[in-house]
């Protein structure tokens, strides 16, 4: 089967008439995705690549060209954003098949069709011809296109590709939500996105383990952070709390405390429960006072309402919001504060203590980081160093709290008249075990 078989001409060069103009836009759409799902199934990807680029590229720019490409006609009256969506729709398509037969690597030659050097603007004087071809160079220069350009993110060298493309399985989260996205690309969007961080766990788990062993190379696994060495120091940091002190004991005990709450009565517990402990008191002490000034005036209608599990989740939501981005747009002024002054960490440690209450908050938590990533992403490296180092100790941090991965820290060292493994993590090793990953 080749796209001549589809109920469209693209040689015709009277295949715009009246009726053709009637031709209802979604059965014809329909048409289109049906090919591209059976020819993904059968023909090579080079093939597949052919007949996508023929379809929506070479009729266009041919030098000899003055008749409109078959596909193109479907949209003639205006339709500019639904022939957007068909090139999207039809792209995932593609994509999830490879995704799913493991022919990834075809993602970036898909992707490079739409490249500069592949698309040669030619003007002529035909003027439909020349509308389409806006059509197409508005699609490269779209928002949808900068979407479809993560799926090939991955096999780019990291010191080609941009900053924020070592955070892309937070980006994908947010395309997967996102509902005026076609179905394939929340499906490839999810499918990638868990695939990123099942790779970071993994290379993360690796790299431990062998940086902490005196006769494995650390050569085959690299480390998965840009932290350095120094990452051993915090990932023990962070592992040194478990057991019964651990933030998850401390978190079910804050759940069965708060369950007859009124939300008024719950926002005081949470605020003290976020905020309790820490090194800089100070620091604490104004955060805690910007966070309740904040939370208290939300939802002051409801403040004598029983806290559900829906109300949790909202509320949780509104306190990751406080503390990351209110408007999906900016940073907020918390997350402002904590990170100039150096305080990744503390961030990182309290919206986990969010999550680990309200597991269902993760999503909207990495869609807000994800929102923080566009905003940051307009400025080069040197200018978000803080920014950077915030989402590595995130990365690292939910990596550690997987569920999925358990890590351990065994003392393998005697300490000298002290009971505070703190004072010496070098005396300590993190050992970690990969768990059968359920969701799968």
């Amino acid at each position: 089967m080749t796209a001549n078989s589809l109920p469209i001409s693209q040689e015709d060069p009277h295949f715009v008439t009246s009726k053709s103009r009637q031709l209802n836009v979604q059965i014809a759409q329909e048409e289109v995705y049906s090919f591209f799902v059976e020819i993904v199934k059968k023909l090579s990807p080079d093939d597949v690549l052919r007949e996508f680029k023929g379809l929506f590229i070479d009729g266009l720019y041919s030098q000899d060209s003055h008749s409109i490409p078959g596909i193109y006609s479907i949209f003639l009256d205006d339709k500019e954003q639904e022939f957007c969506n068909t090139i999207k729709r039809c792209s995932y398509i593609i994509i999830n098949n490879w995704t799913t037969n493991r022919k990834e690597k075809y993602i970036q030659e898909l992707v490079n069709l739409f490249a500069n050097e592949n698309i040669k603007i030619n003007r002529n004087n035909f003027p439909a011809i020349n509308i389409c071809q806006t059509w197409l160079e508005n699609f490269i220069n779209s928002k949808d296109y900068q979407e479809l350009k993560l799926f090939a993110a991955k096999y780019e060298e990291s010191s080609k590709g941009h900053w924020a493309n070592r955070y892309t399985s937070y980006l994908l989260v947010d395309q997967s939500v996102n509902e005026n996205n076609p179905r394939e690309q929340q499906e490839a969007a999810i499918k990638l996105s868990r695939q990123i961080k099942d790779k970071f766990k993994f290379e993360l788990a690796m790299y431990i383990a062998r940086s902490q062993s005196a006769v494995s190379s650390t050569t085959r696994y690299k480390n998965p952070s840009i932290l350095g060495d120094n990452v051993l120091h915090l990932i023990k940091a962070i592992v040194l709390k478990k057991g019964v002190f651990s933030h998850e004991n401390i978190a079910n005990i804050f759940i069965k405390q708060t369950q007859e709450q009124t939300l008024e009565e719950f926002k005081i517990s949470i605020e003290k429960y976020l905020f309790f402990s820490g090194d800089n008191q100070e620091l604490v002490e104004t955060l805690r006072r910007k966070f309740a000034d904040k939370l208290s005036l939300w939802k002051k209608d409801y403040s004598q309402e029983i806290i559900t599990k829906e109300l949790l989740l909202r509320t949780c939501n509104r306190v990751i919001d406080s503390l990351t981005t209110e408007n999906g747009k900016e940073p907020s002024s918390l997350f402002i504060l904590l990170l100039t002054q150096g305080h990744s960490l503390t961030l990182v440690i309290i919206l986990l203590k969010t999550i680990l209450i309200c597991r269902n908050s993760r999503r909207h938590l990495e869609i807000r980081i994800a929102h923080l990533i566009r905003y940051y992403e307009k400025y080069p490296e040197d200018e978000c160093k803080w920014v950077i180092n915030f989402m590595e100790i995130f990365n690292i941090t939910f990596a550690i709290y997987a569920e999925n991965v358990e890590y351990n820290l065994i003392k393998i060292e005697e300490e000298e008249q002290s009971s505070n493994p703190q004072l010496n993590l070098d005396g300590y090793r993190v050992f970690s075990q990969m768990k059968v990953d359920r969701q799968k």
